[in-house]
């Protein structure tokens, strides 16, 4: 149980904030948690437990940190911004037992760069991804995440609603595009729930929503099927109202080779990207590697 008194209230985040000199901006995507029951509801929907190894990009001031530290066996916050970085274990330690403080590892780096060999040895394995994260480079850096650390098993981030709406939405919808394939090749994704903008500091312009994920049972474990993959998936929305012949071409070398892709795939060459799943991107990608680039239609 998360105790109401180790974390941080309104007050408390603007008392951190003054003493640091820090303005908030926009460029680093910087909305501070403010609110206590919501840090608790994230903690308990990212299903954070004694056996688990939390990963936190972006901590800032340490409102949901302190959430996930009462929990987790051990914490990786990784945070670009050196001031906050330096701040953070003071927070912990000013607010927590010595004990549990201890569990917390800060990082001072790019979370869209960080790699296992970065992190703490104790903390390099992360097995769970709890994060608000900045709201301006939320999908490349989740997908970076979940490419550099095989051992997340799942997790919950925060983004901007519209956002979450794109990673979670199923094939044939209006917003199911490249985020949403991309998501779902790691991951399967659902939404989890909307967050009110006065529970942060400043107030966002935008809304937030909650995407939870759960790593896929048995991910191809081939980087270069994925990036081969991923080039499909790019094609295909690049021109979106295109049929799969017209919209893969350039990524198959000719509208021939990508009807002939399509079935060999079982893929209608007549349908649009956002009708097909990963799986049927992926049985694109592998018929490329079979069927050598010449080959008569």
């Amino acid at each position: 149980m998360v105790e109401t008194e180790a974390l941080l209230s309104p007050a408390d985040v603007r008392e951190l904030a003054h003493a640091l000199d820090l303005r908030p901006t926009k460029r680093r995507g910087q909305n501070f948690l403010v609110d206590p029951n919501t840090v608790r509801r994230l903690v308990r929907l990212a299903a954070v437990g004694p056996d688990d190894v939390a990963l936190e990009v972006g901590p800032g001031l340490g409102s949901l940190t302190l959430g996930l530290v009462t929990e987790a066996a051990a914490v990786a916050a990784v945070e670009v911004d050196p001031v906050l970085a330096a701040a953070l274990p003071v927070t912990a330690a000013a607010r927590l037992p010595a004990a549990v403080a201890a569990r917390l590892h800060v990082v001072e780096a790019d979370g869209l760069r960080v790699e296992p060999a970065d992190l703490p040895p104790a903390v390099a394995a992360p097995t769970v991804l709890a994060a608000n994260l900045p709201y301006n480079v939320a999908v490349p850096l989740l997908l970076g995440l979940l490419e550099r650390f095989p051992s997340i098993e799942r997790g919950l981030v925060m983004v901007q609603a519209e956002v979450a709406d794109r990673l979670t939405s199923p094939p044939g919808g209006r917003i199911y595009g490249v985020p949403s394939v991309k998501l779902a090749w790691y991951a399967q994704a659902r939404p989890a729930g909307a967050v009110p903008r006065p529970v942060f500091w400043p107030q966002p312009n935008v809304d937030s929503g909650l995407v939870a994920f759960t790593r896929r049972a048995a991910p191809p474990a081939d980087v270069g099927l994925r990036r081969e993959v991923f080039a499909a998936v790019d094609a295909a929305f690049a021109q979106r109202r295109k049929t799969l012949r017209t919209a893969l071409a350039p990524w198959a070398g000719s509208p021939a080779r990508a009807e002939q892709l399509a079935r060999a795939a079982g893929v209608d060459p007549g349908a649009r990207g956002e009708t097909l799943d990963v799986e049927a991107f992926a049985r694109l990608a592998q018929q490329a590697r079979i069927l050598p680039a010449d080959q008569p239609a």
